[in-house]
């Protein structure tokens, strides 16, 4: 198979979709792989690392989604990249459609197989190609959080740990996954105050053990997040629904409780947000004020940290496409039911039930699309 490997294009995304050793793998298994100049720059990987790893440099973005049968990136494509798409093209990347109308659109009309990230299995269940990135985006939620709470930069001058005879800050996190949990041991290793909010009762009870009490866990419900909020400094959303829109658990009435200069981080702004008043911003412009309180919703924050981010995306992705690029994409989700719940799109049709849900598009089961393919081979 050819694989294509361009350049990210997104606002200060610096990340890449394969570290050199990834495209080893690929070449090492007979593949083709094609790679934008400069593509992995950002995250210290030279052109010469992928030539020597057995990719062939092409110059432009075009000409790599022009050789690639599969394409593998990080990011959704956006505007400029919908062209280069084409029918049966099979690309692996994060999609996170459900807030992104469009390009489901484009992926619809143009008949890309889409494969997201966000969406894949495994075995217990758990998703382990959004693992990675969310333990990045929780641990940088408070080291943002803590920068942006200082006056300078528009907070309300507090330093999160305290000091001797002063209160530390007290930081509140809506969601107890796996960008909460990465998040409170950032804040409690600084010395905060945390607060986690979860709708989970056995979380908590986990939660409560993994912190030995050092947390302050809360079932959620709306009077326990008012609460809460109530007295907070920094507040990360860290709500996920699989593939589908984050609940809006905070309104702007809410936010009216909170005191002026606090910092709300919105780590589910990739699938909508879960404050009323969050839209999505970039690196170059991080951050707005609404109702006093400071937002930092970048839809993209690991990029800020491309170099561990490349390394541990790659890590966790490219087993999986190995397996794509070896089996193609019919057997290989015959085999993995975890990487079938990854396909989005499929021959023009919608194939994740969350996103047709979140868009009020018409769903269609991917089982049914494979064996109707199946049949007319067969005839």
């Amino acid at each position: 198979m050819k694989i294509g490997l361009p350049k990210e294009i997104k606002d200060n995304e610096y990340r890449v979709g394969l570290t050199p050793a990834g495209v080893r793998a690929f070449t090492d298994a007979g593949h083709n792989v094609f790679v934008e100049k400069s593509a992995g720059e950002g995250s210290g990987f030279a052109n010469e690392l992928y030539e020597k790893a057995g990719a062939t440099m092409l110059d432009t973005a075009d000409d790599v989604w022009g050789e690639g049968d599969m394409i593998v990136k990080v990011k959704e494509p956006v505007a400029p990249e919908y062209a280069r798409m084409r029918e049966s093209q099979l690309l692996f990347t994060y999609l996170h459609l459900a807030p992104e109308p469009e390009l489901t659109k484009q992926l619809m009309q143009r008949k890309v197989s889409g494969v997201a990230y966000e969406t894949i299995t495994d075995e217990r269940g758990t998703l382990p190609l959004l693992t990675p990135m969310s333990e990045v985006a929780g641990r940088m939620s408070v080291q943002v959080g803590a920068t942006y709470l200082e006056k300078m930069n528009g907070g309300r001058g507090i330093l999160l740990g305290g000091v001797p005879g002063v209160t530390a800050g007290r930081v509140v996190i809506i969601g107890g996954g796996v960008v909460g949990t990465e998040a409170a041991k950032m804040a409690i290793g600084l010395g905060a105050h945390v607060t986690i909010i979860d709708r989970n009762l056995d979380r908590l009870r986990q939660l409560d053990d993994i912190f030995l009490s050092k947390v302050q866990t809360l079932a959620s419900s709306r009077y326990a997040i008012e609460e809460a909020i109530s007295h907070a400094d920094l507040i990360i959303g860290a709500v996920l629904v699989v593939g589908a829109a984050a609940p809006k658990l905070v309104t702007r009435e809410m936010l009216k409780m909170i005191p002026n200069g606090a910092v709300l981080v919105d780590v589910a702004v990739d699938q909508g947000g879960c404050f009323e008043t969050t839209h999505a911003t970039t690196h170059s412009n991080p951050t707005y004020y609404e109702e006093g309180v400071l937002h930092y919703c970048v839809a993209n924050m690991p990029g800020a940290v491309p170099r561990t981010s490349t390394f541990a995306l790659t890590n966790a992705t490219l087993p999986y496409a190995l397996d794509l690029a070896n089996k193609g994409l019919e057997r290989a989700i015959k085999e993995d039911k975890g990487l079938l719940g990854g396909v989005n799109t499929f021959g023009g049709k919608l194939t994740y039930e969350a996103v047709a849900t979140s868009q009020n598009l018409q769903y269609t089961p991917l089982d049914s699309l494979i064996d109707g393919i199946a049949a007319k081979a067969s005839n």
